[in-house]
């Protein structure tokens, strides 16, 4: 759903990147809250982990892919906040390195991809988890239910802000149910990656998800050789399986081989924004991306011919500088969280 410079005029934009900025800026504060010592180096990941999963393109409908968003999986795994500058960071390397999302489009992006499917996915998983039971299983069933919904609802607030600042006479009906429809579909594919993911990193980290945070299991007790959930509501927290080294190392390593290896074989279908203004006549006065010429445009490494290794080397390169740029954003809000409570500024005067 990676908007290109021309879709949106530009008063539209640059209300909408005020928007962004704007949101940005919230979110660098609330993020503050959310990101400690160990979920600061996850957020970095999870910001590579999107940018490759975005590269794995599956086909949806007949010349119709799509992708994964991920709004949703940083929210649920890292918090709303963080998540909001999880996708903006993969927004922004996606937009200057590999000319994906138009440079002047880039406040309308941010607002539909990072701002919009993170909310409402937080939303609705928040409000699924408390009408559930407690359990690893409800937090899987919230993150599938929220991860859908968040799609089609990027793919209505696109409608809406094409309603206003579109820059082709089409009909908005005909542009709302074609980007409804073939988004829905592309959600169940979203919801499914995001499902298996918050579902792994749970199943060996639970302490690590944020969603999940005070996720317990019943204290059992062995009683005539058989274990039983104990009578009193007594709770113990779920223990962890493996280190948040181990948990880092395994979630870059994946990350490098889907974004170096797995994307080649991606659907090169065109993804469903690209599939509708096509057929709607939205892209009439689409423009070149001001990026075209960059040495990693459209995912691949300039003057290397071999596609497989083109896309490979470009994917890596990707995963790096998203992991990089991500890591040193998080860790310059926990930094800020960390002054912010320093011993001096908690200092009580004598009375």
């Amino acid at each position: 759903m990676h908007v290109p410079d021309g879709f949106i005029n530009a008063p539209v934009s640059a209300a909408t990147g005020v928007v962004a900025a704007g949101a940005i800026a919230v979110s660098l504060r609330g993020a503050r809250r959310e990101l400690d010592e160990r979920t600061a180096p996850l957020a970095g990941l999870v910001a590579a982990f999107i940018f490759a999963v975005q590269m794995l393109n599956f086909p949806v409908a007949a010349g119709t892919s799509g992708h994964l968003l991920g709004g949703a999986l940083a929210a649920i795994l890292v918090g709303p906040y963080t998540g909001v500058l999880c996708v903006s960071v993969v927004l922004l390397m996606q937009g200057i390195l590999f000319a994906d999302g138009g440079l002047t489009a880039l406040g309308v992006n941010i607002t539909d991809m990072a701002i919009v499917t993170t909310v409402v996915a937080y939303a609705v998983f928040r409000v699924l988890v408390k009408v559930m039971p407690r359990s690893r299983r409800s937090v899987t069933v919230a993150t599938f239910v929220a991860a859908l919904l968040s799609v089609p609802a990027a793919a209505l607030a696109f409608t809406a802000i094409y309603a206003l600042g579109g820059t082709t006479d089409v009909s908005l009906a005909k542009v709302a149910t074609a980007m409804i429809g073939v988004h829905v579909l592309i959600g169940i594919g979203e919801a499914a990656i995001t499902a298996l993911t918050v579902g792994a990193v749970i199943a060996v980290r639970p302490d690590l998800v944020y969603g999940a945070r005070g996720l317990r299991q019943r204290l059992k007790l062995r009683v005539g050789g058989e274990l039983v959930d104990a009578p009193t509501p007594v709770t113990t927290p779920v223990a962890a399986r493996t280190s948040r080294r181990r948990l880092w190392i395994t979630g870059l390593v994946t990350s490098l081989v889907l974004a170096g290896f797995v994307s080649f074989y991606a659907s090169a279908s065109p993804d469903g924004l690209e599939k509708v203004a096509h057929d709607q006549g939205i892209d009439q006065k689409a423009k070149e991306h001001a990026s075209s010429g960059s040495p990693l445009a459209d995912y691949g490494v300039k003057d290397i011919q071999d596609a497989r290794l083109s896309g490979g080397l470009a994917g890596v390169i990707g995963v790096g500088v998203t992991v990089v740029a991500g890591s040193a954003v998080f860790w310059a809000v926990r930094r800020r969280r960390s002054d912010d409570v320093s011993p001096a500024s908690t200092t009580v005067e004598n009375v």
